[in-house]
């Protein structure tokens, strides 16, 4: 049977295990986006805590529109580029990949350093309230449908980002398709109402998202990895469907393996929901399983009472975990040892999900476990 903690390979990478951290917004880089120390510190204990492979939260391409977030990092320039090199350096010392999560923000909009109008394919904007955990804001801003030139900046953004990425010494990028941000809004009928080329049935409004796919992968080297992770549901909005029902992530896994793709990361309230109109039996990551032979992530949901059955379910995938891998850094550990996990204490991420209000609340909890 398929172990979670077998060897596993991306892209001529190999890996000890099959243990990913998943991406996880904490919005505690500087003002312009340059990453910190402690958020060296912060990948690092994860890569000590025997995960064989970290996705870093998502990180914005271009000093335009692609920001969604306040002290978000980006990767747009060489003081951003440089000071990732130190934070890749402190998680290759113990032997652990690291990707890079490339987001353009879209419509999912509420802070931008650079502007104050999103893009989206569609002057549509989001469902539901701004996120509070990731600073608060007074509602969404009205959206800009993009033209010629939105479509030539998007694109120039993620394959220079691809580029500095590999120069910053990462194993590889992560396309973000999910979650509401700009890439999953193209797939969206309910954000992406264009009557052109890029609007209208799934085959059309899934072609920016391959384009994008394919060019950067044709930017990168032959042993960099290029993944996307993709969903239905959205940040806000955690009910939407494509119309299309199973036949829209059939095409769009069909799409992304004729853009060379080295896997495919699927997301979900559950890994394990079955997600489409028409009555499908089949969870996304299922459909990928099926319908190519590109590796899997697989995430939502997987803890230490169902980690080994996922693994044995999906022999293809890597396990991408969010909530145990903050209250357990060292899950992978933990896990082999039989050591106690613990449960993700949300005062964690309160006010803000930042890295300082993290820190500050474990020091509170050892002091608190020290005087027990």
């Amino acid at each position: 049977m398929s172990s979670a903690f077998d060897d596993f390979e991306v892209n001529g990478h190999k890996l000890d295990n099959r243990f990913v951290v998943a991406p996880m917004t904490r919005t505690s880089a500087e003002k312009k986006g340059k990453p910190t120390e402690l958020m060296g510190d912060y990948y690092e204990r994860f890569a000590k805590g025997g995960w064989s492979m970290i996705i870093s939260e998502g990180v914005y391409t271009d000093r335009q529109a692609s920001q969604g977030y306040a002290n978000q990092p980006g990767i747009t320039d060489a003081p951003q580029t440089d000071a990732w090199k130190n934070i890749v350096e402190r998680v290759h010392k113990h032997d652990c990949k690291f990707i890079l999560q490339l987001m353009h923000a879209g419509a999912q909009f509420q802070h931008n350093e650079y502007t104050d109008t999103p893009i989206a394919p569609s002057a549509v904007m989001p469902k539901g309230e701004p996120l509070d955990m990731y600073g608060k804001t007074d509602g969404w801003t009205e959206v800009k449908a993009m033209d010629e030139s939105d479509f030539d900046a998007v694109m120039q953004g993620f394959v220079g980002a691809v580029n500095r990425a590999e120069e910053a010494g990462f194993d590889g990028v992560e396309l973000h398709a999910a979650n509401g941000y700009l890439l999953n809004e193209f797939l969206s009928d309910y954000f992406n109402q264009r009557g052109d080329q890029w609007g209208g049935a799934i085959g059309n409004r899934l072609k920016f998202v391959a384009m994008v796919a394919k060019a950067a992968k044709s930017a990168a080297k032959d042993n960099f990895i290029v993944g996307i992770r993709l969903s239905q549901i959205t940040v806000t909005d955690p009910d939407y469907q494509w119309p299309e029902g199973e036949d829209a992530m059939i095409k769009i896994v069909k799409a992304l393996k004729d853009a060379g793709v080295d896997y495919i990361h699927t997301t979900d309230t559950d890994v394990n929901r079955k997600p489409f109109k028409g009555g499908s039996n089949k969870s996304l990551a299922e459909i990928v399983q099926e319908f190519s032979d590109i590796p899997l992530i697989v995430n939502g949901g997987i803890d230490e009472s169902n980690y080994e059955h996922v693994a044995a379910h999906y022999p293809n995938a890597l396990l991408a975990i969010a909530k145990k891998a903050l209250a357990n850094p060292e899950l992978p550990k933990r896990l082999k040892s039989g050591d106690p996990v613990e449960d993700l204490d949300f005062a964690m991420l309160q006010p803000t999900a930042t890295l300082e209000n993290e820190w500050q609340w474990r020091d509170q909890h050892d002091q608190h476990v020290e005087a027990e």
